[in-house]
């Protein structure tokens, strides 16, 4: 089948699970047809500014901001900069000439939605989490399309225009063979005979995670013994635990702000310890692997254990709370490393939670929202 040019408006943000999908549904459409012509809608500061640009794409910022949960004189200019983001979206609009508005989560897609909906511009909103946002539960009213990645978000948005869509994720990720499993070895210069623990705090790094690896370490890895460990602390959290680990020689222990080759990253854990994002749990299904979940509090409606928790019912994967982690994580870690058995039969569970084509879904999704009308 042939797909026509079009032009898309792709909006929202603010992390690492709202850009790689958002990209992931770039690059499809762009497969689909090289001439289509994409631009990014994102927030002023935030990392999509960067992300977006190194992609290959063109992105706008907005100077819309979150409502901080505090008491805090930054919510008093909110109203002027939303005000401000609708009359920026609407200008884009007029000068762009969308075919689609579409909407990744993370408040920059509000103004811009918002505005495309009134302007008569079709929108699709890609839900990621298995609780929806406020934002997308208004903004779903009038979407034409909505496609989530759980079952089950008929009680958030009306039935007949959810889509089980799944969560794009980056084309790379996928079940490692042998092959890969000794490429990422020699890649992160690991023992192939022994067990590899990962341990992801997101794009923006986590000190529960953090926090929980310091304290195994203090204690002398309890339970440790024959395990190498890759630990992404991330950005913020990289000067702290440089001097944590100054002066202490663990060869089996290697750290960084961010990982790069998250494909090879993956391929070489047996299990992964990670917050409970719903692109990082969507890679996971995709690379089959057992991780234990540790969901952030600091997230609306707590989705981050919603989502955790649709594959926890179904054995697979683990969960411990974000208060008990420095008790229980590391030894729960370590526990789950010793049994195999354990271990592959949440990776059989979890395999059949993959859904890799959801670029492609939605990608559909948009063509039926737009026509096809000048390709035969």
């Amino acid at each position: 089948m042939k797909y026509r040019k079009i032009r898309a408006i792709i909006s929202g943000g603010g992390t690492g699970g709202h850009i790689f999908p958002a990209l992931s549904i770039a690059g499809k459409l762009k497969e689909l047809n090289p001439e289509t012509e994409i631009l990014f809608v994102g927030a002023e500061g935030r990392m999509e500014m960067e992300k977006v640009p190194a992609a290959g794409y063109k992105i706008v910022g907005l100077p819309i901001t979150g409502l901080r949960r505090s008491l805090s004189l930054a919510n008093l200019a909110l109203p002027f900069k939303v005000v401000k983001s609708v009359s920026m979206a609407k200008k884009l609009i007029k000068e762009f000439k969308p075919d689609i508005a579409i909407g990744v989560g993370g408040y920059a897609s509000a103004p811009l939605l918002w505005a495309a909906g009134r302007m008569g511009v079709p929108t699709l909103i890609q839900e990621q989490n298995g609780f929806a946002g406020l934002t997308n539960k208004i903004l779903g009213k009038k979407a034409g399309c909505i496609c989530v990645a759980y079952e089950g978000m008929e009680r958030f948005f009306p039935a007949d225009k959810i889509v089980l869509s799944g969560n794009p994720i980056r084309k790379e990720i996928v079940p490692a063979d042998e092959k890969m499993r000794e490429e990422a070895c020699r890649f992160y210069g690991l023992k192939p005979d022994t067990r590899h623990l990962l341990i992801v705090g997101g794009s923006l790094g986590s000190g529960t995670l953090n926090n929980a690896m310091k304290k195994w370490i203090s204690e002398g890895c309890p339970g440790g013994e024959g395990i190498e460990v890759i630990w992404q602390c991330g950005k913020y959290y990289k000067p702290s635990v440089d001097e944590f680990m100054k002066d202490r020689n663990l060869e089996a222990i290697q750290y960084s702000d961010f990982i790069k080759r998250m494909d090879l990253a993956y391929a070489a854990a047996d299990v992964i310890i990670s917050r409970s994002g719903a692109s990082s749990i969507s890679e996971m299904c995709a690379a089959h692997k057992a991780a234990i979940f540790v969901p952030s509090p600091n997230v609306t409606e707590d989705h981050q254990t919603h989502n955790a928790m649709a594959l926890v019912r179904k054995d697979a994967g683990m969960i411990v709370k974000d208060s008990e982690a420095d008790e229980k994580l590391m030894a729960t870690a370590c526990s789950l490393l010793n049994d195999k058995e354990k271990i592959a039969q949440i990776e059989r569970n979890v395999a059949t939670l993959a859904k890799t084509d959801a670029a492609m879904t939605i990608a559909e999704e948009v063509y039926k929202i737009v026509g096809n009308e000048d390709i035969q």
